[in-house]
């Protein structure tokens, strides 16, 4: 059952979230992740981040529905904007706790090499 479009009154946009498939992995399509936090995140943190990516994964539901609609270009591109700065605090946020918990730790248990990599890192963001 589709949800019907309802925009949001401050962005106009449809800030509800529709499902989005998820991929199961398999042997073809398996990402290898060899790194995991070893101090994870408080379940309030990652709250937090999953209400954020469910908010941009509603501004894309939006965004696809004004192409549907044939909306004015001006107002589509208003929302790409939006959607990339939501992106990139999301980025920033992730980037911090990187800093503030896996390169510290790394630098405490002697691996100045992780100082690249962070650099590499903020490289990728901008």
């Amino acid at each position: 059952m589709q949800e019907s479009y309802k925009p949001d009154e401050e962005t106009n946009i449809n800030t509800s979230v529709l499902s989005v498939p998820t991929p199961v992995p398999t042997s073809e399509n398996a990402v290898s992740c060899p790194h995991h936090k070893h101090t994870p995140r408080t379940p309030e943190a990652t709250h937090q981040l999953q209400n954020r990516l469910n908010r941009m994964i509603g501004q894309l539901n939006g965004i696809k529905k004004m192409l549907d609609d044939n909306r004015y270009c001006g107002d589509i591109l208003t929302q790409i904007a939006a959607v990339e700065s939501a992106l990139q605090s999301f980025g920033y946020i992730i980037l911090q706790d990187h800093l503030e918990t896996c390169v510290v730790e790394e630098i405490q248990n002697g691996n100045t090499e992780i100082l690249e990599e962070a650099i590499d890192l903020i490289k990728k963001l901008k």
